[in-house]
This record gives structure tokens, sequence and C-alpha cells, in this order.
């Protein structure tokens, strides 16, 4: 079997934002016990920022290019630390810092796929994190959660363990509700659930239980089976593999698969805004799988330029569709509603291009 198994940096750090270094060494014992049952496995391991701070004596801050020199300083301490507990059990790892055009451009992705592999073979343990020091919005990314089940897709995983600080999806938030108790399995990550889950996690990461279910939605359209879990639960990779009851909450995975851009655009980049069709061009995305021209177009919602993400819903505001938009709100506004021939000719028409166009499940 092959897993991916990430680590938030809420699980993987002290109140401090120090590396903890018993939670590392509990995550390797226990891919050495997987690694010795013949399985392979992919850790996927936030922290970079967490462990940043301290040497340089910082809060948390919110602007971007101190939180990417941060994330220079911490991310070979983060390394150091993987090294010498992965070392402990005779087991090699390797770096993988990956970007979003990984998983949005070809080129790319076959790369990372084929080196992500080459390492498995060479019985190396991948450790992947973002490269949170060179991209531009990459830290606010869901706390490396939707990037691991991206990554699930690339290799073909079998499983995708999300470790965090409780015990799985719960029916309410344990902070405020004692009755809390813990959801085993779920179909379907659905509108109910996701506001259920809340916001960000703790103080330290930027993820929480949404981005986590973000995750297992795409792992689940991947086609693979994910599990959030407790990372402080002895045993709880194996017990993630071996499908014991209660281990966490357990993803259902679908049968109809998305491929790596379409999995991308509906659920891992966020929506600068909407662009409403009427019922005529939601009949033709949904059934023939056109582009959206200008013709359908009823307004748009929201500023944004091109290449942005947006969501795309019918007269009555149903949300059946997302992607990204090859003119800005401007231009699309200017052009709504009207046919090709009255266009300008000397450029392309397409509001959102077929092959940019995701109708979502």
């Amino acid at each position: 079997m092959l897993v991916v198994a990430k680590i938030g940096t809420s699980s993987l750090t002290d109140a401090s934002g120090r590396i903890d270094d018993d939670a590392v060494g509990k995550v390797c014992a226990e891919v050495a016990g997987l690694r010795a049952g013949g399985h392979r496995v992919i850790v996927v391991s936030s922290g970079a920022i967490a462990a940043g701070l301290p040497p340089l004596g910082l809060a948390r801050p919110s602007d971007l290019p101190t939180l990417q020199a941060v994330a220079a300083v911490g991310q070979h301490r983060l390394m150091q630390t993987w090294d010498r507990h992965l070392d402990g059990h005779g087991l090699v790892p390797g770096q993988v810092l990956l970007a979003p055009t990984n998983f949005m451009e070809r080129g790319p992705y076959l790369h990372a796929r084929r080196t992500l592999l080459r390492l498995l073979e060479l019985g190396v343990v991948p450790v992947v994190n973002e490269n949170d020091a060179i991209t531009d919005d990459e830290i606010r990314f869901g706390d490396n959660d939707r990037m691991a089940a991206l990554v699930a897709h690339l290799v073909g995983a079998d499983l995708l363990v999300l470790l965090t600080d409780t015990a799985g999806v719960l029916t309410a938030d344990p902070r405020h509700d004692d009755g809390a108790s813990l959801i085993e399995e779920i179909v379907e990550v659905d509108a109910a659930l996701l506001a259920l889950a809340g916001g960000t996690g703790s103080d330290r990461g930027s993820g929480g239980m949404t981005s986590k279910l973000a995750a297992a939605r795409i792992a689940a359209w991947s086609g693979v089976r994910a599990v959030i879990a407790a990372a402080t639960r002895p045993g709880v990779l194996g017990d993630a593999v071996g499908g014991v009851a209660g281990v966490g909450t357990v993803f259902v995975p679908h049968a109809r698969r998305l491929s790596a851009r379409k999995l991308w655009i509906a659920f891992a980049v966020g929506s600068a805004g909407t662009v409403v069709v009427d019922d005529g061009a939601r009949a033709a995305l949904t059934g023939r799988g056109v582009s959206l021209l200008p013709a359908g177009v009823v307004r748009v919602e929201g500023t944004f330029d091109d290449g942005a993400a947006v969501e795309i819903a019918d007269p009555s505001g149903e949300v059946f569709a997302k992607g990204l938009v090859r003119h800005p709100s401007a231009t699309i506004t200017a052009w709504a509603g009207r046919r090709t021939g009255d266009l300008p000719a000397d450029i392309g028409h397409e509001v959102v291009h077929r092959d940019d166009l995701v109708v979502l499940p």
C-alpha cells in the first residue's frame, strides 16, 4: 500500500512554536513500522514557519515577505529533525518542496510524479512541504492539507492520513460541547459539514478542520480513501492502514475521478468572484462540456483579473461550476450577453475555456 501521511503544525510543535522532538519521533517510529510491513510512505510535513519563529524571536507575522523569510529559516531546522529520527530507524528521508505549478501544469506535474516515485523505488521516505519561501500564495494554502491530497492523487496513493490534534471530525466543537462525538465515516463532504467544521486551527498553523475536509474531498474525487485522525493516538498510522474501527473519520472514495488540474480548480484555489449565466448556458456547460462564451453571461459579481478562479452560477444563484477566466471582470461585464460576431476579432472570446472549467460534483 502507498500511504501519504500529513502532519500539521499544531501536532509537530509545542506551545512556544518549537519543533516537538517526541512528536516527530512518534511519527517516524510509525512510518518505520509501515515500511517494515511492506508499505511505502510519503510524509507531508507542515511546521517550517512555526519552526522559524523562535530563533528569530518573532510572533507569527501576517505579511507575506516575513512569512516567507521565517519559512526559509525554519525549513532546514524542520528537515534536520526528520532526518535524525528517520535515521534512527535506518531510513533515509528526501526533501521535496512543491509549488502550485506542480499540479497546474502538465510538465511540472509529471516531473514531480517521476521524482516522488523514483524516491520510493530507492527506499527513501519523501518528506514533502510547500515551497513557502518563494511562492506567492502557497502559505495560505490550507496548511498543506489540500497539497497532501493532491500529492496522493499525483502518486496514485491508496490512503491519505491527515494527522491533527483532534480524534477526527466531531458532531460539535469539543471546546464548547462535552457531548461531541466522533463521526466515523463520511460519504460526501457537503456545505452543512463544512459549516460544522468552523474556521482555522491553532495560532501556530494556518489550517483547521475546514481545510482537512477540503483535502478529504479532493482525495475522495481522486479515488483515494482518506482518514482524519489524532496524531497522538498510539499506532494511528498502522490502524488507518488496517482499517481499524474508530481510528478517526474515514472518507469513502468516489468511483469517478477528476484530473489533477480540475481538482485544483474545483477544490484547492479560492474563488475571486461569480459569473452568473442564463439557463441555456448552464445546460450547454453541464450537458455538452463546452466553453463559456459571453453570450451566455448575465452579469458578473466581484472584481478580478484574467486567470482568476470564479464560481459559475445560474439565475437562481445556484453555483454549479467553477473555472479560470480568460478575461478580467470589467471585460466580461462589457461583453455580457453579446454574440461572438459583435466582439473584437483579434482576441479569444471564451470567458472560461472548457479545459479550465469544472462542473462541480
